[in-house]
């Protein structure tokens, strides 16, 4: 059903784009918290796919899908920014996790075991990689670490390049290349992890599959290493200097 520019209708450009929208809301929800919703990702992901349709014009040099799946991303995006999707109890159990790698890294000169941290903690080591498979979806980056009204100090103010948008610090060469640094000094299995998850794009299961591990372990780990790549950042922009 065209109308009389010639264009999809709004109806046909919902059900033919749909599994696009549907395909990039689990693509960002499987690295969110468990507390993100899909469907308000894919709703928000449809408003930002009728956008992209009244928009579009075939003389910009891209392919409708092409420039439909930034906006649709982008919509989404908006969308966990308007909204407090990370629980304050996560938000303040990964700020102690974070502080507590931070302290005994610096302590011992070297990467901290799991066992290490747990002491620091006073727990267990059961009960920190409980706590750890807890914070599943914790994330590199937070809008709040750019926020001055914030509880935390902010601590990425020196990579940011635009801080009306935050995840545009993401491209920027300083902050690239202090994680970059970050991560090769990840222990061995926690670098791996990294990489099968956010280079090679596989998911918690296959990466579990390729490391001979668990789920639930493939997610402590992944805590694990953000917890001490957010402590390398933090220490980084606390010194002024390059670690």
């Amino acid at each position: 059903m065209y109308n009389a520019q010639g264009k999809l209708s709004q109806s046909e450009v919902l059900t033919r784009y749909a599994p696009l929208v549907r395909r990039l809301g689990l693509q960002l929800v499987a690295k969110m918290p468990a507390s993100v919703d899909l469907d308000d990702l894919i709703q928000a992901g449809m408003i930002g796919l009728l956008d992209a349709a009244s928009r579009y014009k075939e003389d910009q040099g891209a392919q409708f899908e092409t420039y439909a799946s930034q906006r649709i991303r982008g919509a989404m995006l908006d969308e966990l920014r308007a909204n407090d999707w990370l629980p304050r109890s996560m938000r303040k159990t990964s700020r102690e996790v974070e502080s507590a790698v931070h302290k005994v890294e610096q302590h011992l000169g070297r990467s901290a075991s799991e066992q290490e941290i747990a002491e620091h903690l006073n727990m267990p080591l059961g009960e920190y990689q409980t706590m750890l498979q807890d914070l599943h979806g914790s994330q590199l980056i937070y809008y709040e670490d750019f926020d001055r009204s914030s509880d935390d100090e902010p601590f990425l103010d020196r990579y940011c390049v635009d801080k009306a948008d935050p995840l545009s610090a993401l491209l920027d060469g300083s902050l690239r290349s202090a994680l970059v640094d970050a991560i090769d000094k990840l222990p061995e299995r926690e670098k791996l992890l990294m990489s099968l998850y956010y280079e090679k794009g596989l998911n918690l299961r296959e990466i579990g599959a390729v490391m001979e591990v668990s789920e639930s372990r493939v997610c402590q780990l992944h805590s694990q290493a953000v917890a001490r790549l957010r402590a390398k950042l933090r220490e980084q922009a606390w010194s002024g200097v390059e670690a």
